[in-house]
């Protein structure tokens, strides 16, 4: 790899893209963004502004392509990643690709046998596990604070999904799988990574609950379009309230699933959009105790500690405080593009990992068609054994 700076494009440079591209570029100091694509032109104007006047604007994805680049990210909506993944790793291009990696388990099959075949690097934007709490929870369970770990639960309060997730093309199926893939890809990789092991077995239950009876449906948008945090409603209660919705809606707002682990763990993810709050609760039990988070990383944040006998023990029997980190997503955006540009210079272990990525898409795809076949219990399919073995000597 050449030793002057990496120069970055970005698929996807508005909204998500265009926070992880102002963090990717730091001219003179290993990495520039020199090529920008999207399809909203006032976006691509705010990345001349930004990046430099010369740099490289388009709403063809091709045309970046064809630039002289040694890594792109992928920001786009989910229902693109697979196309634009393909052909950036075609190139033999590294590859940053939000998550979810596809939206279906071939999807992903096909992204991670073209890494393969044109030895190309591809890293999956998990930036969960660079999350401080989330990896203090890592460190205490590897460091044997609860023994072995048995089981994993996790409650998800959606509190804003009236102001976003049914409010544009999240809200479709065609474009999601379903909010158990899309919006669960996150935990189910922090589930499988806190627990150290990967769904083999799922099933689900749950339903649309309370937004599909809502009225005054919005108007078909393009379909690329996301809203961003300018369009929520923060004053909109009670959720029954919310207007302007998706024309479409076709995914669950309340869902449930249970997962049995490759090594034995079994897990529960909780998910429901309309939550007056909007965070994570984690709780790992192990041989030797529990541990639960507080917060994701905001002011207060901390995780707690059982490991003695007790009836009700509110403060539990040791506290780990977490410091407010700099930087979005609780300071794990810039560590994980910082990552990903070391990965792309030099290569060797990344904590996030294409295949973690793989399996969080494939447990959720599973028990998205639990959900909707009656709760049953379906098997995970894993990767192919020949792919496996390559990423894990890539990725360490």
């Amino acid at each position: 790899m050449k030793k002057s700076d990496l120069r970055i494009g970005q698929i996807g440079s508005g909204g998500r893209g265009g926070g992880l591209g102002t963090f990717a570029h730091q001219p003179g100091q290993g990495s520039r963004v020199v090529a920008c694509c999207d399809s909203n032109q006032d976006t691509l104007a705010a990345c001349r502004t930004k990046f430099g006047a010369d740099t490289f604007t388009t709403d063809d994805y091709q045309k970046l392509l064809k630039q002289d680049l040694d890594a792109v990210i992928i920001a786009t909506p989910d229902f693109l990643h697979e196309k634009h993944a393909l052909a950036a790793l075609r190139r033999g291009l590294a590859v940053y690709l939000e998550k979810p990696m596809a939206l279906t388990i071939a999807g992903c099959d096909r992204i991670l046998a073209a890494a393969k075949k044109h030895r190309a690097r591809l890293y999956l934007g998990h930036n969960m596990r660079h999350m401080a709490f989330v990896r203090r929870m890592k460190e205490l369970i590897d460091e044997g604070a609860i023994g072995e770990v048995k089981a994993c639960w996790c409650r998800h309060y959606v509190g804003h999904g009236g102001d976003f997730y049914f409010r544009d093309w999240h809200a479709e199926r065609k474009n999601t799988t379903g909010l158990l893939l899309q919006k669960a890809a996150h935990d189910i990789d922090v589930i499988h990574w806190l627990c150290g092991g990967y769904s083999r077995l799922v099933n689900a239950m749950g339903g649309l609950t309370l937004y599909g009876d809502l009225p005054n449906r919005r108007e078909q948008v393009y379909p690329h379009h996301r809203l961003g945090p300018g369009d929520s409603q923060p004053e909109l209660w009670p959720p029954t309230a919310a207007r302007d919705l998706n024309h479409t809606i076709d995914v669950e707002d309340l869902s449930t699933m249970q997962m049995k682990l490759s090594n034995g763990v079994f897990a529960t993810y909780a998910q429901c959009h309309y939550t007056p709050d909007y965070w994570r609760s984690y709780t790992v039990i192990g041989t030797e105790g529990r541990i639960e988070n507080f917060g994701n990383g905001e002011p207060g944040t901390l995780i707690r500690l059982w490991n003695k006998r007790a009836s009700y023990k509110p403060r539990g029997d040791a506290t780990y405080r977490i410091p407010v980190a700099k930087g979005s997503h609780a300071g794990a955006d810039p560590l994980i593009i910082n990552e990903f540009l070391r990965f792309v210079r030099d290569g060797g272990h990344t904590d996030t990992s294409p295949l973690a990525a793989r399996e969080s898409v494939a447990a959720g795809c599973m028990a998205t068609k639990s959900l909707r076949s009656g709760g049953k219990a379906i098997k995970v399919p894993a990767p192919d054994a020949a792919v496996a073995r390559w990423f894990k000597k890539q990725n360490g």
